[in-house]
């Protein structure tokens, strides 16, 4: 098992990805051989939110040139991560078929993302 911070590298930040902060979609450069739920739960442990949906994009590096040398920069992994605006407690019924809540709280935003909604 991977470490969580080996799997979220960055905040991936355009003027694209802020808009998209408003509908709680949060942008993440992630390492390339990341699956979907790892990055689903790198998300959750580290930031202590509820993740809804992921989805990755891959990109190759572009073909880049200095004089007549040519070279390519790194590919890399993005991960556009949508959170739950409005967590609400787990309800389950426990053995005597009384309902209890789950005492884990969830946050309705990463702080530390770098941009404020």
């Amino acid at each position: 098992m991977k470490k969580p911070e080996d799997i979220i590298i960055r905040p991936y930040i355009t003027e694209r990805s802020s808009d998209e902060l408003v509908d709680g979609k949060y942008t993440f450069i992630v390492a390339v051989n990341a699956t979907k739920t790892e990055v689903k739960a790198s998300v959750e442990k580290l930031f202590n939110v509820k993740v809804i949906k992921v989805n990755t994009l891959n990109y190759d590096g572009k073909l880049k040139r200095m004089g007549v040398h040519q070279g390519r920069r790194s590919k890399f992994k993005k991960a556009i991560v949508k959170i739950d605006l409005n967590p609400v407690a787990e309800v389950y019924l426990d053995k005597d078929g009384k309902e209890k809540a789950s005492a884990k709280k969830y946050k309705t935003s990463i702080e530390e993302f770098g941009m404020a909604q």
